[in-house]
């Protein structure tokens, strides 16, 4: 929770793990942001698809230092684990690549995830929640990749009235999933439950 003067403001930070910068993954971000944002809670939208990031090496000096932080500071990791820990909840939204999350949405789940652990659980008792998008299937899989970094983090993993997902091909596509845009504004409505409900 972050500090406001007397108030304390609660922060929702959103990673947009598709390069398709303004595309299927951002539109179901944005559903689920705008429903939080009305609820008074503080968004933020992270372009991570399509900067240079590079994956997690095992070097271990993340638990070494303890600083919590990633050895590598060349790339847009760092800044995000910063926001993961500054925010109360967290939602990671990737494109289905091959049934699995994008290169620099694993690049984040596995950089971030080791500095979590090094550092004594960072993000323990953060809500957390997947967004997917997807052409035709696979999106469950993505879902589940997502999901296991919120569970090994000892976070509390949001759902809606489907799984978090939404189809379209093509820029734009997943406007026409109805279902999917009901499932993602469900899914903010549920967050900011959660949220409200942690900060009593």
């Amino acid at each position: 929770m972050g500090s406001d003067g007397n108030f304390m403001i609660m922060r929702v930070v959103a990673f947009n793990g598709s390069p398709r910068k303004g595309g299927n993954t951002e539109f179901l971000l944005r559903q689920v942001l705008d429903v939080v944002k009305e609820e008074g809670i503080k968004t933020e939208l992270i372009q991570l698809g399509g900067t240079k990031v590079h994956g997690c090496t095992a070097c271990g000096k993340c638990f070494a230092n303890q600083d919590k932080r990633c050895i590598f500071d060349d790339d847009i990791i760092n800044k995000c684990i910063g926001k993961m820990i500054a925010s109360d909840g967290i939602l990671i939204g990737s494109p289905t690549y091959f049934a699995d999350v994008s290169t620099e949405t694993k690049a984040l789940i596995d950089r971030a995830g080791f500095v979590v652990m090094a550092n004594g659980g960072l993000l323990a008792r953060k809500a957390g929640a997947a967004v997917v998008a997807a052409r035709r299937a696979g999106a469950v899989h993505v879902f589940d990749s997502i999901n296991h970094f919120f569970g090994i983090s000892g976070m509390y993993t949001v759902g809606s009235s489907y799984w978090n997902l939404g189809l379209g091909m093509n820029p734009g596509d997943v406007k026409k999933d109805t279902e999917g845009v009901e499932t993602m504004r469900n899914l903010g409505a549920n967050l900011a439950f959660l949220l409200k409900k942690m900060e009593k």
